[in-house]
């Protein structure tokens, strides 16, 4: 006579998982083997970058950076004359070339001549992939000033005239992502791994001193800085990542 399976036995029976085909393993594993470590670190760096930015602009929100921005604004700046940053006349006036390098009127002359230059090399696709990603950089940099609204720093004098607000910092955003962009562009066609190191090298520097230009000439808080870092390199890596999707497809030079 036959036994009838205990309940027990029929809910194992029903929540049994299903085996997946040998076939769709392989190509996992395969796929993986191709693509995953690139992607996975790239896509890390990405919600690593976000995460951050989100950290630091609570932080900002909550006044629990004002310390910290206010010492170091005031560490540059001669003690007995919060107006004179520290250093030379002519190390101030360096500064203020080098926080030109991040200007909308710099950066826009260097997009156009770059995608110009892909043009005239019949790469349209890659021209149409650099205008997107730096206009959608200036996009999401004036929507998260409008969104945060902070007041610039009226602890000492400005030593440039300012038209925004201050959360995050355009300069040090919009530096990002065209630098990095541009020089992940230039790195693509070479083989040799110590010139794409450097290229990226440069584009960091660059973007690294028009940050640092804008805290020495009063103009943003150091918090706006690192701020913007951050966010434009999240979305510098994120474009590359759309691109590298998108040249494997055949959709982009």
């Amino acid at each position: 006579m036959n036994e009838r399976p205990t309940p027990e036995a029929q809910s194992r029976s029903v929540a049994a998982p299903r085996p997946v085909p040998p076939g769709r393993i392989r190509r996992l594993l395969t796929w993986i083997g191709a693509h995953e470590p690139q992607t996975l670190a790239v896509l890390i760096l990405i919600a690593g970058g976000v995460w951050l930015f989100a950290e630091l602009a609570d932080e900002v929100l909550e006044g629990e950076t004002a310390h910290f921005d206010e010492r170091v604004l005031l560490s540059l700046r001669a003690t007995d004359d919060p107006s004179d940053p520290i250093g030379p006349g002519w190390f101030e006036e360096m500064a203020r070339d080098i926080t030109g390098l991040g200007g909308f009127g710099v950066l826009f002359l260097l997009t156009l001549a770059a995608t110009g230059y892909l043009l005239l090399l019949r790469k349209g696709h890659t021209a149409l992939y650099l205008v997107l990603a730096v206009g959608g950089g200036i996009g999401v940099s004036t929507l998260l000033k409008n969104l945060f609204d902070r007041p610039r720093p009226d602890l000492v004098p400005h030593a440039q005239v300012v038209y925004t607000s201050s959360f995050p910092s355009g300069h040090s955003m919009m530096s990002a992502v065209v630098f990095f962009t541009l020089a992940a562009l230039l790195a693509g066609v070479q083989t040799n791994l110590r010139l794409r190191a450097y290229l990226l090298c440069v584009a960091a520097l660059l973007a690294l001193l028009v940050g640092a230009s804008r805290v020495y000439l009063g103009v943003h808080w150091p918090t706006d800085v690192l701020a913007g870092w951050t966010a434009g390199a999240a979305w510098a890596l994120l474009c590359w990542a759309v691109a590298e999707h998108l040249r494997r497809r055949g959709k982009v030079e």
